[in-house]
């Protein structure tokens, strides 16, 4: 014959894989993952709902657009914004990014 057969060689003998030992580098992964990810958006997340219930009229705030303004009504989840003397905006109150400190916003 020309062509030789082919044989399925045993496999080698070596200690058991499985176990614990398999699933190490995943729960590393998923642990690394927890403490680079997860956990600083949840503590963002956090501070953000405590600024948001602890918003008061007259505070300064800064808008998802950039708009700066004083907080002039609170409702549940509105909150009214004057950007400018007469001009007053209706925002969702998840539109506030930040609260500024007092005497940022010259009124003129």
């Amino acid at each position: 014959m020309w062509i030789s057969n082919a044989f399925a060689q045993a496999p080698a003998a070596g200690p058991d894989s499985g176990g614990l030992m398999s699933f190490l580098p995943l729960i590393l992964m998923f642990a690394v993952l927890y403490f680079i990810m997860i956990r600083p958006q949840m503590k963002r997340q956090k501070e953000t709902k405590a600024m948001l219930e602890a918003l008061a009229v007259g505070d300064e705030v800064v808008t998802v657009g950039g708009i700066m303004g004083k907080v002039t009504a609170l409702k549940d989840a509105v909150v009214t914004v004057e950007i400018s003397a007469g001009t007053e905006v209706q925002l969702q109150k998840g539109a506030i990014t930040t609260v500024l400190p007092k005497g940022t916003l010259k009124s003129a």
